[in-house]
């Protein structure tokens, strides 16, 4: 009897499996594609000083995630635990360049391999155990993580914080009880300072935005406002001239980091990074690099209050927002012509694949 069988191109044979994709956490708070939209960007978990050789948990995109500094200094992430017993690595210890779990000892090199099994030295060990590792980077006196490589993808951009001329100040982290669009798109919004930040900065009798325009780049956008608003606090408003005028830049890198920049009175510059980092769908850890280039000498700690009150003012409002995730959809929500930056944010989102109606 003749038989038939399916004909199998030999280059099919031959080509590897595609990698499968990295498994969805545990009750994870966000849809299926928005997570693996959000996944390859890089995101701070944890200030430098926060990482040594003792192991530091922290948790992005609602996965578990563990950072450590190994013996030459260099930073590394995996998923945090250990596939033995499923006892998190953040509890155990680092030996030079290895990271030890502490139920059962286990060791595991930076590539994630596990080298030793200490009740069997010379057995073989399972493949099987071999950790989940992330791209783990320093910058800004934060750890960056980057869940999924879909190929390069630059950080976001603080040139200045190397730059000697500038002083650095970096507050504690913020958390915030809110989805990290809804912070982004607050740290933009330039309609509010009259009402939201009256106490801090804000001038209650000058509540009018001017035009301003919006360019596109690579990795979002630049809003440039000029207005008269001082950015001195209240009590120091008369440092600055009353004609002056004031320019913010904006410059927005997709999905959750921004950095503002405003220019003082006789050329000063303050840079100030908003890097919303995604806890779960709606909590996020806020980082806030600060640097700049005037005032060198003179004590930080107003600027530590100043901005602390700033981002209380906004959080009050940022973790009642309703609804909780930031509405994709243009026709969701009213805009008027100071949302451009807005408008454009929320078009930079969908752009990235996020869903249309409500993302985290």
């Amino acid at each position: 009897m003749a038989t038939s069988s399916a004909f199998v191109p030999s280059s099919t044979l031959l080509s590897p499996a595609a990698p499968a994709p990295m498994e969805l956490p545990r009750d994870c708070t966000f849809s299926e594609p928005d997570w693996r939209a959000l996944a390859p960007f890089w995101y701070p978990v944890a200030f430098s000083h926060e990482v040594t050789n003792k192991p530091h948990a922290a948790r992005l995109l609602d996965e578990r995630v563990v950072v450590y500094r190994i013996a030459d200094g260099t930073i590394h992430a995996a998923r945090d635990i250990c596939f033995h017993r499923g006892v998190p690595l953040s509890m155990g210890h680092v030996e030079g360049d290895e990271i030890i779990c502490r139920y059962h000892g286990l060791r595991y090199a930076p590539d994630g391999r596990c080298v030793c099994i200490p009740a069997h030295p010379k057995g073989a060990i399972s493949p099987r155990l071999h950790l989940q590792v992330f791209q783990a980077q320093e910058r800004y006196g934060l750890v960056w993580v980057r869940m999924v490589d879909d190929g390069p993808r630059d950080l976001p951009e603080m040139a200045e914080w190397e730059d000697p001329d500038y002083i650095q100040v970096l507050p504690e982290s913020v958390d915030i009880a809110a989805a990290a669009g809804r912070q982004i798109e607050g740290f933009l919004d330039v309609s509010h300072f009259a009402f939201v930040h009256k106490d801090s900065f804000g001038e209650p009798d000058n509540p009018v935005v001017p035009d301003y325009a919006v360019t596109k780049t690579n990795s979002g956008f630049i809003a440039d406002y000029i207005s008269s608003v001082s950015n001195y606090a209240h009590g120091f408003k008369h440092l600055g001239p009353a004609d002056f005028m004031w320019h913010r830049r904006f410059e927005t890198f997709l999905p959750f980091t921004a950095k503002l920049t405003v220019t003082f009175p006789g050329g000063g510059k303050l840079h100030i990074m908003n890097a919303a980092s995604p806890v779960s769908a709606r909590k996020t850890r806020l980082f806030v690099p600060i640097c700049r280039n005037f005032d060198k000498d003179a004590d930080l700690q107003p600027t530590l209050d100043f901005n602390y009150q700033v981002f209380a003012e906004d959080i009050a409002i940022v973790e009642r927002q309703f609804p909780e995730d930031l509405p994709l959809d243009l026709h969701a929500e009213a805009h008027f012509p100071a949302d451009r930056s807005s408008i454009t944010y929320r078009k930079g989102l969908a752009g990235l694949g996020l869903g249309r109606s409500y993302t985290a």
